[in-house]
């Protein structure tokens, strides 16, 4: 699970950042982008020492200040189901082509091997003395 998905299923969710100078800032958030800069709305701040707290309508944290995000399970669980999701219609489209033929990286007998056999010659010559003059009477 990549910490950006993690993110972006989390719009509209509560959250609680911890920063590394360890103020945490609890909020619905907004929007991120994909340095894990945030906006959070209905933010209250708890100083480093945790005596003092400062309420505001909204704030801005740069993702490089963070030192940890704490989500609700729900968003979690969220974002499994949707990666379950995506994994089960990988492994159906997989399923579906192993059938019909191969697949990338997969050798045939149709094209040939690429050594000379008579197989892979197509009328271009290959194999042994095939562009020798003489060679064929």
């Amino acid at each position: 699970m990549l910490p950006i998905s993690l993110l972006k299923t989390a719009v509209n969710h509560p959250m609680l950042v911890e920063l590394k100078n360890g103020e945490t800032y609890n909020g619905h958030l907004v929007c991120c982008d994909a340095w894990m800069n945030i906006n959070l709305r209905e933010v209250i701040c708890t100083s480093r020492d945790g005596d003092r707290f400062w309420k505001m309508p909204e704030c801005y944290i740069r993702g490089s200040m963070i030192k940890y995000l704490r989500i609700p399970d729900e968003v979690i669980d969220m974002v499994k189901e949707e990666i379950h999701q995506k994994n089960r219609g990988r492994g159906e489209m997989r399923t579906t082509r192993g059938r019909g033929g191969p697949g990338r990286g997969v050798f045939s007998n149709r094209g040939g091997r690429g050594d000379g056999s008579k197989q892979n010659r197509g009328g271009r010559g290959g194999g042994a003395g095939a562009g020798k003059p003489g060679a064929h009477k």
